[in-house]
């Protein structure tokens, strides 16, 4: 695969770390980044809260001493202020890449309008993304979009999405294969990523069901794809980065690590989340939220388990770690399947009321929680 190329931006593997929220920070960016290469994306943040200086955006905004090229994904649904925010990350917080989310499913934020619902109302869409790619030209920083299909079935919006992205100057556009309905659930159609592919002269990264290195190259195959964007898969998985890395250069690996191997892997990440705020404490408990995805299929008991995910320090962390069977082989019947959350699919996408009325959307702008922390 040649390198994805972002403007002036070039990725020598084409995999991009999808952005996740309170999971994607400074310390598991490192983490994946030290397994593989590819481009990795911040927790999303809205431009609102950037703009008014919200305390809860400005602490999401930490980058690690090793990223090269600090990429944030940002949020929002007013021309003016996602402008304003482009601005912000990257005369003040160095940012060389900025992605719009335009994916999210969350009902707290489509129903102002805002993720997977927003590109339904083209020329508003068509304006953030100006005020945006602008903003970004004026510094030689690339500004990409991801979205879903559509809303649902019956109001996709990819293919108007992609004219919009290509028509503005966005570099890149990522599509999920799944519609807002669907949430995580089901199965993603990257049939409909092939057909953006065909229908837009940007590139264009797949997203959705990549739980392998091998999923990587069939999508990549079956869509024409310029590259892919992993989210689910690499939960408790960061050498999925090194697996991918390779597949993308031609060789086949995939890493069947023992637990004890695992681990060393799950004390790298607390020692870094740890480091991240200089805060012990608050490193363990931000890893507790990993211990399930880390273990998920290995032979670990219950309690063992349960005091993992209450572990309130690193010394406390090496007692427990050190009571797992380091020879126990990596449960390769978990290859292949669905990691983080599922969920069924929706009865309906909560919506603006009359939002489905017309396409246009320039009047009927609803404004963002500042501190809203979510992702899709």
């Amino acid at each position: 695969m040649p390198p994805l190329r972002l403007g002036s931006l070039e990725v020598a593997t084409p995999v991009v770390l999808a952005p996740m929220a309170g999971v994607t920070n400074a310390a598991f960016r490192r983490l994946c980044g030290e397994q593989g290469a590819g481009l990795y994306v911040c927790e999303m943040i809205t431009s609102r809260g950037l703009v008014e200086g919200d305390e809860t955006t400005t602490r999401m905004l930490v980058f690690d001493e090793a990223e090269e090229v600090r990429s944030v994904q940002l949020y929002g649904t007013d021309p003016a202020y996602v402008g304003k925010a482009t601005e912000i990350l990257i005369s003040e917080h160095g940012v060389a890449h900025v992605d719009l989310n335009f994916g999210c499913p969350v009902p707290k934020v489509t129903r102002k309008g805002g993720g997977a619902a927003l590109p339904w109302k083209r020329r508003l869409l068509a304006e953030i993304l100006e005020a945006a790619v602008t903003a970004g030209e004026r510094h030689g920083v690339p500004v990409t979009m991801k979205t879903r299909k559509g809303i649902d079935e019956d109001h996709l919006t990819y293919r108007d999405a992609g004219r919009i992205a290509q028509e503005t100057g966005v570099a890149a556009i990522a599509l999920h294969g799944r519609t807002a309905v669907q949430g995580y659930s089901g199965t993603a159609d990257w049939d409909a990523i092939g057909d953006l592919v065909q229908h837009v002269d940007i590139p264009v990264l797949g997203n959705g069901d990549v739980w392998e290195a091998s999923d990587a190259l069939r999508m990549v195959e079956q869509t024409g794809a310029a590259g892919v964007v992993v989210g689910r898969g690499c939960l408790g998985r960061p050498w999925l980065f090194r697996d991918l890395a390779d597949a993308f250069a031609g060789r086949s690996t995939t890493t069947l690590p023992t637990l004890g191997e695992v681990a060393v892997m799950m004390r790298r990440h607390a020692e870094l989340l740890a480091g991240q705020q200089q805060s012990e404490e608050w490193g363990c408990k931000e890893f507790r939220k990993h211990v399930a995805w880390y273990l998920k299929g290995f032979p670990v008991g219950g309690d063992l388990r349960r005091a993992l995910a209450l572990v309130s320090g690193l010394d406390e962390l090496d007692g427990l770690l050190a009571q797992l069977d380091p020879a126990a082989p990596f449960p390769v019947l978990e290859l292949g399947t669905p990691r983080g959350r599922q969920g069924s699919p929706r009865k309906g996408v909560a919506l603006p009321e009359g939002w489905l009325d017309d396409t246009d959307g320039t009047a009927c702008v609803v404004r963002e929680d500042a501190a809203e922390t979510t992702g899709g």
